[in-house]
């Protein structure tokens, strides 16, 4: 019983984990995408 309970709780860690460092990677693209509008509009002037 032990096992299946350790089982559980790996398993549900590792999908935290994996979603966690999805919705890291989506804010990493948002971040990226302003500074390169940042860096456009500061070349036109």
């Amino acid at each position: 019983m032990k096992r299946v309970i350790s089982l559980m709780l790996l398993s549900m860690f590792s999908v935290a984990m994996l979603a966690g460092c999805n919705t890291v990677a989506g804010a990493g693209k948002d971040v990226q995408g302003a500074g390169e509008k940042v860096e456009d509009a500061a070349r036109k002037n």
